[in-house]
């Protein structure tokens, strides 16, 4: 079997990659060519995939398996990609989002039926496009689509985690190293369905070359249901620290525009989820989630620990959540000095 990956080298899509190349797939990765490490075994093909001409030129004589598109975000990509792969793949698979599901749900229990609407978080909305525009392409002209949904994946380079700043999670799990404590929107009582890249592998892989997946939107999600206060305990517990929340109502974590608190939280994060995987398990009957959270949390936190590359600090978030922490304890102790 013969896949082209456009990206094929991040957070979810390494650990798929891997695991291709280890079932003998004949797998191109068409990128920059930035991690071409990561994936032994597999082909590259270094290009910018905005270069249309170039990527045409370069696929003029193939035809793929399967051709899955990592790294498109907006409707432009998607068209591009339809342009470029018209002919030339049995089955084009996009990564879409949970994040597109409507805000506030309807119904607790979240299934590829429940209605796509985000009006929190432009990311979501322009996911939600491209999906339209591909199911239109699918019924029009028989583009062989499949689109898949994930929820929160992670991996060893990445940490799930309630809120964090623009460089990553690495100045959280420090402030928890440094005993300090770290925000927490809400009560951290909410739901959350997190799941790492290694699990999601073999779920995605089992709807690649598979006929019944053709034409389908499958959300791959965690079924292992936690709540944030939950998922940061195990975090801190794997860096050998205690958790020490400080709860921030969302709402007041949006009045500062330095961030998108908007879209990351009220957008996702601030909802209960609760994924009804049904017809992920139709699909892949034999797919199954071996990593639970806490051992996850523990390897994911040694890597970082281990890997000096990954401890980028963030002053300006630090000092963010510094700020945050002082003004909630004046306004806890202001509350309990009310006669």
């Amino acid at each position: 079997m013969k896949a082209l990956f456009i990206g094929g080298t991040g957070v979810i899509s390494t650990s798929i990659s891997r695991l291709l190349v280890s079932q003998g797939w004949e797998l191109t990765l068409l990128n920059r060519g930035n991690r071409a490490g990561d994936v032994p075994g597999a082909q590259s093909l270094i290009l910018d995939v905005n270069d249309e001409q170039a990527v045409a030129k370069a696929i003029a004589q193939e035809h793929y398996d399967v051709v899955c598109d990592f790294i498109a975000f907006v409707p432009a990509q998607a068209e591009r990609d339809i342009r470029l792969f018209r002919g030339k793949t049995d089955q084009y698979m996009f990564i879409s989002s949970a994040s597109a599901y409507q805000k506030p749900l309807s119904s607790p229990v979240i299934t590829e039926a429940t209605p796509l609407s985000n009006p929190h978080w432009e990311y979501s909305r322009n996911k939600i496009a491209i999906e339209e525009l591909l199911m239109r392409e699918y019924r029009e002209n028989g583009f062989p689509i499949t689109i898949v949904r994930p929820s929160h994946t992670f991996s060893w380079r990445s940490l799930p985690l309630a809120i964090h700043g623009d460089k990553g999670p690495w100045q959280v799990l420090k402030r928890m190293m440094d005993g300090k404590k770290v925000l927490m929107p809400g009560d951290g009582s909410s739901l959350w369905a997190v799941l790492h890249s290694d699990d999601f592998a073999p779920a995605f892989v089992g709807l690649m070359g598979n006929i019944h997946a053709i034409g389908q939107a499958v959300q791959i999600t965690g079924e292992e249901l936690l709540t944030w206060n939950q998922i940061m305990q195990a975090v801190a517990r794997a860096a050998g620290a205690e958790y020490k929340p400080c709860y921030v109502p969302t709402a007041l974590l949006m009045q500062y525009k330095n961030y998108d608190f908007e879209g990351g939280l009220l957008g996702d994060k601030s909802n209960t989820v609760i994924f009804d995987n049904t017809l992920l398990h139709r699909l892949v009957p034999a797919y199954q989630p071996k990593k639970r959270f806490d051992q996850a949390a523990r390897e994911c936190v040694q890597y970082f620990l281990t890997h000096p590359e990954l401890q980028t600090e963030d002053p300006a978030f630090d000092r963010f959540s510094d700020d945050v922490v002082r003004i909630m304890e004046q306004a806890e102790a202001a509350v309990k000095a009310l006669p």
